[in-house]
C-alpha cells in the first residue's frame, strides 16, 4: 500500500519589519514561543523581546522588530506593574500553583484584619531583600535554576536586593487576596506573595499574575495572539508603533543634513547642549537616527540605525 504523500510545507516569506507590537500574553506560553508566533504571523525577518514573562503569568510583553531591537536592552531596567492572586492557608514547593502541597494552615480573621494588611504592605514596600526562588532562570554552574529544581536539587541562592515602589491589596475574598504591586527589574512577585503570607501568618501561593505595564506600554494597547491570527497581513502590522517609542523620555536632537550623515558614520559632533545621558536624535526629515549622549560639548553616538534601517522605516510609517 502506497504511503500517503505529505502535504508539501509552505514557505514563509520573511520581511524586513521595524516597531514595536505589545502583546497581551497568554497563559502557559513561555516568551520566547510568543515572540516565534508573532514573528511568525507577521512574517518578520528578526524579532526580539524585552525580558522574559513567566509561563504562569499574562500581560504585556513588547515584541522589538528589525531595528527596535537594538533598544530592547533599556526596557529591561523598566519599572514593572502586576497584578497577582494570593492563596492565603497553603504554601505550595515552588510558590505558585504549579508546585505540590508542602503546608496548609487555617486563615484566621484576625490575620486578614485590616491592620495585618496594612502592616504587611508597608513592610514590603521600599527596598526588600527577596531570595530568588529555585524555579528562576538564574544559573548555578551554568544550569537554570529551575532545571535543577525539576531534579529535585537545591542549592543556596543570595539574597537580593529589590524595591516595590507601590504595594496596595484590592481585594480580600474566600482566602484570596488580590495585589497591584509596581517593582523594579528583577522582582519576585512569588516570592513576594509567599513572604506576605508568612507575615500574615498563614503562608500562601501565587495563583495568578498579570503584567499590566512595564515602562511606559500598558495593556490596553495590547493585542492578544488570538487577535493576530483572525487579523489580515496588512492590520496585524498596523499594532506596530514606531521604533522611537522604545526611547520615550528621552531628550530629542534633531540634526541637518551634513550632521546627520557624520553623526550615522559615528563621528561625534559639537554641541552647545548641556550633558545628557539620554538622548534621541533625528535627521533632517524627522528619520530617527539613534541614540546617544552629551559630555563635555559633543554629541557621541550609542546606538545607530543602519542606513538601511532608516529606509525601510520610511517606507513602513
Amino acid at each position: 500500500m502506497a504511503k500517503a504523500e505529505r502535504p508539501a510545507r509552505v514557505k514563509i516569506v520573511r520581511r524586513p519589519l521595524h516597531g514595536v507590537l505589545l502583546l497581551d500574553k497568554p497563559l502557559h506560553l513561555s516568551s520566547n514561543d510568543a515572540l516565534q508566533k508573532v514573528k511568525w504571523l507577521l512574517r518578520g525577518e528578526k524579532a526580539g523581546h524585552t525580558g522574559t514573562l513567566d509561563p504562569l503569568a499574562t500581560g504585556v510583553l513588547p515584541i522589538c522588530f528589525g531595528a527596535a531591537t537594538k533598544f530592547s536592552h533599556i526596557h529591561l531596567d523598566a519599572v514593572k506593574t502586576y497584578v497577582a492572586i494570593l492563596k492565603l492557608g497553603v504554601k505550595t514547593s515552588s510558590g505558585d500553583a504549579e508546585g505540590s502541597v508542602i503546608a496548609t494552615r487555617a486563615v484566621t480573621a484576625d490575620m486578614t484584619s485590616q491592620a495585618m494588611l496594612d502592616m504587611a504592605c508597608t513592610r514590603f514596600t521600599g527596598k526588600i531583600s527577596q531570595v530568588p526562588p529555585m524555579t528562576s532562570a538564574l544559573k548555578k554552574d551554568g544550569k537554570p535554576l529551575y532545571e535543577l529544581a525539576r531534579q529535585g536539587v537545591e542549592v543556596e541562592r543570595a539574597a537580593r536586593e529589590v524595591v516595590i515602589h507601590k504595594l496596595v491589596i484590592e481585594r480580600m475574598q474566600d482566602d484570596e487576596l488580590q495585589l497591584t504591586v509596581t517593582c523594579s527589574k528583577g522582582t519576585y512577585i512569588r516570592t513576594l506573595g509567599e513572604d506576605i503570607g508568612e507575615v500574615l501568618g498563614c503562608g500562601g501561593h501565587l495563583i495568578s499574575l498579570r503584567r499590566i505595564a512595564t515602562g511606559d506600554f500598558e495593556i490596553d494597547k495590547a493585542v492578544t495572539l488570538a487577535q493576530l491570527e483572525a487579523l489580515s497581513d496588512v492590520a496585524r502590522e498596523a499594532y506596530l508603533m514606531p521604533v522611537d517609542v522604545m526611547l520615550a523620555g528621552y531628550d530629542r536632537v534633531d540634526l541637518d543634513d551634513e550632521n546627520a550623515g557624520r553623526f550615522l558614520s559615528g563621528v561625534r559632533r559639537r554641541t552647545e547642549l548641556k550633558d545628557n545621558e539620554f538622548v534621541k536624535v533625528y535627521g533632517p526629515k524627522a528619520q530617527l537616527l539613534g541614540s546617544a549622549h552629551i559630555k563635555a560639548g559633543e554629541l557621541i553616538p550609542t546606538r545607530l540605525l543602519s542606513p538601511l534601517d532608516i529606509g525601510q522605516i520610511q517606507q513602513n510609517f
